[in-house]
């Protein structure tokens, strides 16, 4: 009966979540601010920036190389999932969050946040001061969820037609926590896939036809290591992997494209049901995600792609491994919803000859020696990955 009382009072929790979540989607055009829908021709981009990890002494150049991204890109929203500014004290913390939001709001691009497990990890801010500083920026339209479910932001970001009037695509938002009571990384807790589930089934009946979606959060979830090809010896191209002692490939039978693998996933030790959830429920294309810096690959598993993004940021005194960072596009069509196209752009792939001649134009000393630093460093990286593909071909 126990057990019963408190499933019921967790169904109860989501659907209220879910009905305030509702509420504030409709707030925020009373606000002023336009609901996030398809462009005339139906085209929606979303840049994903994560794993920014800010600090003064790396926040000129990183700031720079995202701004220029959506100078080039112009994205309908960016996807900020997690470990964005977390060193220093308040003050250094709240500076490098007001950089990074003004970069966006000067553009007037709208922003989507949850959060890492470093984010509240030095207890400078708690996840929920946190989102409120976001959440000051008016280009914010992220959703603190209450007490109702664990973390902070988790919410539904749904996108209209061209036309507006009606659902044509859901975003959601997951916080995937920090670490469990053991010291491992959490991972979605049960009370927020919950959530899902409702709010899914919520979806579902208010527009009559499952509506296909996409997830963001900061930490991949635990079915990427049934995904990948595993043997007892390490091979070329294998890392061993987290909570395991077998070693690690992208698989042949899995991997969509070329993927990057250059250190092993890091998911949360236990499984909360997630995927399985999202699997169920049949409404998830795509699920993105940051955490882990150098991995940046689309692996399709039961018809769900678990995509890695590579960390948005740049730190010239270590450019080889910063290099080949950079940002994650994704490209949505009004027109055919059962797809999307995504891409990753490196920074040793980002600068062209024009930007080039437009610096020397401008005689832009700092923006000609960033670009420097990353093309030096790029050569040698790209040296160093066909030399890995040849190595895995062996």
């Amino acid at each position: 009966m126990k057990k019963m009382f408190i499933k019921a009072l967790s169904v109860m929790l989501c659907v209220f979540t879910a009905a305030s979540l509702c509420m504030t989607a409709f707030a925020a055009d009373e606000e002023g601010r336009e609901p996030l829908h398809f462009d005339k021709s139906g085209k929606f981009r979303i840049l994903q920036v994560t794993d920014t990890h800010l600090t003064d002494k790396y926040l000129e150049d990183t700031l720079r190389l995202i701004g220029a991204a959506c100078d080039r890109e112009k994205p309908d929203l960016i996807a900020l999932t997690g470990d964005i500014a977390m060193d220093g004290g308040k003050e250094q913390v709240t500076a490098c969050i007001d950089g990074l939001m003004n970069v966006f709001q000067t553009r007037n691009i709208p922003v989507a946040v949850t959060f890492g497990n470093h984010d509240s990890e030095a207890n400078i801010f708690a996840r929920e001061e946190l989102m409120a500083i976001y959440n000051s920026y008016p280009c914010s339209i992220s959703v603190d969820d209450g007490e109702a479910l664990t973390g902070c932001g988790t919410y539904l970001l749904p996108i209209l037609s061209s036309d507006k009037k009606e659902t044509a695509f859901n975003i959601w938002v997951f916080d995937s926590g920090d670490y469990d009571d053991e010291g491992h990384y959490a991972n979605v807790a049960e009370d927020q896939v919950e959530w899902y589930k409702t709010k899914s089934i919520e979806s579902e009946r208010q527009n009559g036809k499952k509506i296909n979606s996409i997830v963001f959060q900061h930490i991949i979830v635990p079915q990427i290591y049934d995904a990948m090809t595993k043997s007892k010896v390490w091979l070329p191209g294998s890392y061993k992997g987290i909570y395991r002692d077998e070693y690690y490939r992208l698989s042949p039978k899995y991997n969509k494209h070329r993927g990057v693998l250059e250190e092993y996933p890091c998911p949360g030790y236990y499984d909360h049901g997630q995927f399985d959830a999202a699997l169920e429920r049949g409404d998830v294309l795509g699920m993105f995600f940051g955490h882990d810096h150098t991995n940046s690959f689309e692996v399709n598993y039961k018809g769900i792609d678990l995509v890695a993004s590579p960390a948005t940021r740049f730190r010239a005194d270590d450019a080889l491994y910063e290099s080949g960072m950079g940002y994650r596009i994704i490209d949505l069509n009004e027109k055919d919803t059962s797809k999307y196209e995504t891409r990753c752009v490196y920074w040793y792939d980002f600068f062209t000859l024009a930007d080039a001649a437009e610096m020397i134009k401008n005689k832009d000393s700092s923006g000609l020696k960033l670009l420097s630093t990353i093309e030096s460093a790029g050569i040698l990286r790209k040296i160093f990955n066909v030399l890995m593909w040849v190595i895995e071909l062996l």
